[in-house]
């Protein structure tokens, strides 16, 4: 099957469960209110991209490219982007759904999750630095052997981070997020 090179196209209300999105790379490209549930973007290129209002829970994406894409309120519950191409991996969620999500071992400085649902995502050994956490519930997400320097929690909730077990140099937290950083003494903060 021919590969495809597509730019600056609006693909709307596409329900790629059934019919599967065509190989290559989409640049520029806007997808609204499509479907991805359950099917295979494996191999498929996506540079400067929009998904807004799509649903890509429990897809497969083996050597899948974000580069500099935008996730605004997509589903993504499951989605396992440790499986995608790591060379410039490049991407931003707001008000997303990113539920039991995995980015363990990535290299994805300077990302923002805006207003994100993260519960039960894995950051394990994945590399933040300067990424924001801005209004996130990152309830039972994993964060361990990760490098969360100059992260900015101020405004993320239900987090629990080990300092003994991840780098947070500089990372920025709310007074009444740092119960999160001290949750492993057992101790209480009133």
């Amino acid at each position: 099957m021919k590969e495809v090179s597509i730019e600056n196209e609006r693909f709307q209300e596409i329900n790629y469960t059934e019919n599967p999105l065509s190989k290559g790379k989409y640049d520029n490209c806007i997808f609204i209110n499509c479907n991805f549930t359950k099917s295979n973007i494996s191999k498929i290129t996506f540079i400067e991209c929009k998904f807004k209002n799509c649903d890509f829970s429990l897809i497969t994406s083996k050597n899948t490219a974000f580069r500099d894409v935008k996730f605004i309120n997509c589903k993504l519950l499951g989605f396992n982007f440790n499986d995608c191409t790591e060379s410039f991996l490049a991407f931003q969620f707001e008000n997303c759904h990113l539920n039991l999500a995995s980015f363990f071992n990535l290299n994805i400085k300077g990302t923002n999750f805006n207003n994100c649902d993260l519960r039960e995502a894995d950051f394990s050994e994945t590399d933040l630095t300067k990424s924001s956490f801005d209004d996130c519930d990152l309830n039972q997400a994993i964060f361990d052997n990760s490098i969360l320097e100059t992260v900015d929690f101020r405004s993320a909730f239900n987090y629990s981070i080990d300092p003994d077990r991840n780098r947070i140099r500089g990372g920025k937290f709310s007074i009444s997020g740092v119960v999160g950083l001290l949750r492993k003494y057992k101790i209480e903060v009133e």
